[in-house]
């Protein structure tokens, strides 16, 4: 991606029960491994990871957030949650358990990672990793001082919080994953792995310096995936990478990296999966690139990671060479698991790219390079973020920030908009409304059983900065609350135990409906 925004764009995937309900069948699980329900990392319990569950689709299910009681919803004054630094990556909840309180983990590009108990905002640990690393350290960038950005993962089973930190050690600039107690933020033993150290992909050495941690982490069957991309601006030699580390042998990670340099992994949703194999999508590869070199890619790895190159594997557009030469590329969206009932194929991904298309692939045989199983251009303009997906009796939508081309009643201001996906051979896609979020916040969706009352919440970020709350049928406003101090781009909200968290600059709120 050649002049890349600080963000993502979206490759959205409704599927398997996210956040606790059923959009997608029991995926196929290789032999010798187990996976748990699809959804269950998206519970209304806890939210472990980027937009509540591994699939990647931001649904979540809240009892309490009917639209007539979300219409009341406002800003707890009393909840004061002071943080050091700007904040991109999203906040994740663990909730209590045997005398524990609820936990609202919060990492800023200072390092700074806080355990808040989520009823009075009370710190319960905070620990500063390391130094950021000032933007003058780099060789390009926008974030600064960069530090984590990635949203980290939280592992109920072993109560560890991994994360990725660019940090400044006396040698230069230094990727580092560390694996923190949840109940202490101590560092266990034989973390933080050190990325220059030990980061290898065949004969490619990583450098810290030239590549960034943009997108989420994830976690799959005792190993820890982390997405690699590059710094905005397009300096260096970077690739994109996914590199896996064992969690009970940190000594010893994995890794693949892209043949073509700068076809990075940097949308802010990072790395996705369907409990059996995990889907990345890739920026362009660089000018002058002789031939494909996974660049435009939704890529489906097997554990390890691993990736096959075997056209069933990886689905790449006819015109990836024009999209590379252009820079308007698929790697600003990550890509989201969903399945369909009634279409065929029904067991999809969901990809969106900066040429304003929504893409739809067979997630069982995705195809090589070639057309897609439907592809519709919905918005002029780039698409970048981290999109949603949810159903409802009316249908299954996907909701994304982008200014609509058809917008229903030409949709003036919008800045985010709904895209209605119907079963047939193919599926069909259809703009279903747009609306006026306010800024660039991604959006996630809430839901009282997992599919009644369903709401999309967006965060204003860059702009007006408040929370607007969205009728997911008709885009018609449910709430707008009053404004934060500045949120980043892309950032999304979270919803646990009937409240929604947002983190801004300096300061993490609380929103709620009584």
């Amino acid at each position: 991606m050649n002049v890349k925004l600080p963000g993502l764009a979206i490759f959205f995937a409704v599927s398997a029960v996210v956040a606790g309900m059923a959009l997608a069948a029991p995926p196929r699980v290789p032999a010798g491994a187990s996976a748990a329900p699809v959804g269950l990392a998206g519970s209304p319990a806890s939210v472990v990871e980027h937009h509540g569950n591994r699939e990647r689709t931001g649904l979540y299910v809240a009892p309490n957030l009917t639209r007539a009681a979300a219409a009341k919803l406002h800003l707890d004054a009393a909840w004061k949650a002071p943080v050091a630094g700007p904040t991109y990556a999203q906040p994740l909840f663990v909730a209590g358990s045997a005398g524990k309180p609820d936990l609202l983990l919060v990492a800023t590009e200072r390092n700074q990672v806080t355990a808040f108990d989520a009823a009075n905002a009370r710190v319960v640990w905070q620990r500063t990793l390391a130094p950021p690393v000032p933007r003058r350290q780099l060789p390009c960038g926008n974030i600064d001082p960069l530090g984590v950005t990635g949203t980290p993962y939280a592992d109920l089973a072993s109560r560890t919080l991994f994360l990725d930190a660019m940090t400044l050690d006396p040698g230069g600039p230094r990727h580092k994953v560390y694996a923190l107690g949840l109940d202490d933020g101590a560092t266990k033993k034989g973390w933080p792995v050190d990325a220059n150290a030990s980061f290898h992909a065949g004969r490619l050495a990583f450098d810290s310096r030239v590549q960034n941690e943009r997108g989420a982490l994830a976690l799959l069957h005792g190993v820890l995936y982390v997405p690699y991309g590059g710094h905005w601006g397009d300096c260096g030699a970077y690739h994109g990478w996914v590199v896996g580390i064992p969690v009970t042998d940190p000594a010893h990670p994995t890794a693949w990296a892209t043949e073509a340099e700068e076809a990075g992994i940097w949308a802010p949703s990072g790395i996705a999966s369907d409990g059996a194999a995990l889907y990345v999508t890739t920026g362009n590869g660089s000018f002058g690139l002789r031939g494909w070199g996974q660049s435009e890619m939704i890529g489906r790895l097997s554990p390890g990671p691993r990736f096959s190159g075997q056209a069933a594997d990886f689905w790449a557009p006819q015109n990836w060479r024009e999209l590379d030469n252009s820079d308007v590329d698929l790697g600003g969206t990550g890509p989201m698991v969903i399945d369909l009932p009634g279409a065929n194929p029904s067991r999809l991904l969901v990809a969106m790219g900066k040429d304003g298309k929504v893409y739809l692939a067979n997630r069982d045989r995705l195809g090589g390079i070639g057309g897609p199983v439907v592809a519709a251009e919905f918005v002029h303009g780039p698409i970048i973020n981290a999109a949603a997906a949810y159903r409802t009796p009316r249908g299954t939508y996907l909701t994304f920030l982008g200014r609509g081309a058809a917008c229903p009643g030409g949709g003036s201001g919008a800045t985010h908009m709904a895209v209605r996906i119907a079963a047939g051979a193919p599926p069909r896609m259809a703009t279903a409304w747009c609306a006026d979020g306010g800024g660039r916040g991604s959006p996630m969706v809430t839901s009282t059983d997992g599919h009644s009352d369903a709401i999309v919440w967006v965060v204003g970020a860059e702009g007006d900065n408040r929370l607007h709350g969205f009728d997911g049928d008709t885009g018609a406003p449910v709430v707008t609350t009053g404004a934060m101090s500045p949120v980043r781009r892309y950032v999304t909200p979270i919803v646990a135990k009937g409240r929604i968290y947002v983190a801004g600059d300096e300061q993490v709120y609380a929103f709620r409906t009584d």
